[in-house]
């Protein structure tokens, strides 16, 4: 066989090349593309705000409606920020908590107490605690940013009747309450319906449930309701989320530190 340049030529081109032609997605390669498409759909929405019905349930069954409402700004180039507002019962009635989300340091989260006239910076160890005696912790209040998990695509199954997409995620951040997650987020809308949380034990923790999702301004899902289950003390919280609003004109000024001893 005649050996010329351009076979030389083309046969390196393969070699060269072959590698990247072949190259399978990794289940942790996928697993990020997932999670970075269902954020990249949600961007945009600028701020919003909603009313919440928050309901504490007992292992006993007993019930405590809290009501609240809430301010969300969008950040670009970094973590969103919310406001949440106690309304009643009157002895929770004016507690607020601020939350400053950020995509590559530790989030800033303040807790103010009107019985006190004082706000309470959460500590970095202490986000794993329980928000207001509820089953969510003020981690689980913070916006769940892509950079700080890493992610594995784990497998497909049915939800509801919806084929959706299994991935783990692993807070990189080592204060974290959870050692890992499992969240299931449907194929055709890339919306989170169930997440399992793991313990630093590497026990079961808590199971959420979202669900009653509309879109708003036909592009941004929301859920209307969110049913954390406590498997280890058998305690749940129910946040029901009404009345959302967008494009209102809040600004990083409607979310500074120093509007919390100013709510009434």
């Amino acid at each position: 066989m005649k050996i010329t340049i351009k076979y030389v030529f083309t046969i390196c081109l393969l070699l060269f090349c072959l590698p990247a032609l072949i190259h399978a997605e990794t289940a942790e390669e996928k697993g990020f593309a997932l999670a970075q498409k269902a954020e990249k759909l949600d961007q945009g929405f600028g701020d919003s705000s909603a009313n919440l019905r928050m309901i504490l349930i007992s292992r006993h069954g007993d019930e405590t409606l809290r009501k609240m409402r809430g301010k969300f700004l969008e950040v670009q180039d970094d973590g969103d920020k919310s406001l949440l507002i106690f309304e009643n019962p009157k002895d929770v009635k004016g507690t607020a908590m601020l939350t400053h989300s950020h995509k590559e340091t530790a989030d800033e989260q303040w807790l103010y107490l009107p019985a006190l006239h004082r706000v309470k910076r959460i500590s970095s160890t202490g986000k794993a605690g329980p928000f207001m005696g509820s089953e969510f912790s003020y981690e689980d209040l913070s916006s769940p940013e892509l950079e700080k998990f890493s992610y594995k695509w784990l497998r497909e199954e049915k939800y509801n009747g919806m084929n959706c997409d299994v991935i783990e995620r692993v807070p990189l951040d080592k204060d974290s309450g959870y050692i890992r997650e499992e969240v299931w987020l449907d194929k055709k809308e890339s919306r989170y319906w169930k997440a399992v949380y793991y313990d630093r034990k590497k026990t079961l923790l808590k199971t959420l449930i979202s669900s009653d999702y509309k879109k708003y301004n036909k592009k941004h899902w929301r859920a209307g309701k969110l049913h954390m289950t406590n498997h280890q003390n058998g305690k749940q919280t129910i946040l029901f989320w009404e009345d959302y609003a967008f494009h209102l004109g809040l600004t990083d000024k409607d979310f500074h530190k120093n509007v919390l001893k100013r709510i009434r």
